[in-house]
């Protein structure tokens, strides 16, 4: 993280660069996508208004891969897993991952603290969006999406890591047991809006270690995930206690 009386340091945007995987034909307007109000001159050279335009271009991309990727799925599971992808906390949670908030320009205030709160790792995200879309075009931003946000679509609607765990266990369970899994409910937790689930998955008479997910597809596939290791003789990958750990 930067302080406001730093000058842009082409090094650093070039790391910037790498990460997104991305070379920028301006990198005045990747230095904007960086700068936060608390570290600009006047808000007008920050990334707030990058940031309003990256927030449009996400909700348009991933409208758009979720209406291809999903065909069979109604309106209303469309509009659920876009809800979450394009959730502040999802956009957080892409930035911190990929060590965004270390190239951001912040003020005296921010750039003292060891950690930026979530709401400016959110809108790095969202800038660099905008920032890729102005530099690049439509097709730049969308590879960006298809990079990041994908793996994001996946446990929102129930796969993770590309695989479909439930698949994988029903297949299994009957061909080796004889029977069909089903996924019981065990606990909940967290207001209306941001619900965490724990759902163990159950062949006949056993019941598999159960596991939390933020919605009930992520935890049904974490709990035939349990369930596959356990009958493979494996350590379980996902635990069943504190829901935030185990996320």
């Amino acid at each position: 993280m930067r302080k406001p009386e730093e000058p842009p340091d082409q090094e650093i945007l070039a790391d910037c660069e790498a990460v997104l995987g991305y070379q920028f034909n301006d990198r005045s307007l990747l230095q904007m996508c960086l700068t936060h109000a608390s570290g600009a001159n006047h808000r007008l050279a920050s990334n707030e208004r990058l940031e309003f335009l990256g927030d449009a271009v996400l909700g348009l991309l991933v409208c758009e891969l979720l209406f291809h990727r999903f065909p069979e799925e109604p309106e209303g599971e469309l509009t659920r897993i876009k809800s979450i992808v394009v959730s502040r906390c999802v956009c957080a949670k892409i930035s911190q991952t990929l060590g965004l908030t270390r190239f951001l320009r912040l003020g005296k205030g921010l750039s003292s603290n060891d950690t930026v709160p979530q709401s400016v790792a959110a809108a790095v995200f969202e800038a660099l969006t905008a920032g890729i879309y102005l530099d690049g075009g439509l097709e730049a931003a969308r590879s960006l999406i298809n990079r990041f946000v994908l793996p994001e679509v996946e446990v929102a609607c129930g796969v993770e890591n590309g695989r479909n765990f439930k698949s994988l266990l029903q297949q299994i369970a009957q061909k080796s047991l004889g029977a069909t899994p089903i996924y019981a409910l065990l606990d909940e937790k967290g207001p209306d809006h941001s619900k965490c689930f724990k759902i163990a998955a159950k062949i006949g008479p056993d019941c598999y270690p159960a596991a939390w997910g933020n919605n009930k597809k992520a935890a049904e596939q974490r709990a035939a995930h349990n369930a596959l290791h356990t009958l493979e003789g494996k350590p379980i990958p996902y635990y069943e206690g504190d829901p935030v750990s185990s996320e």
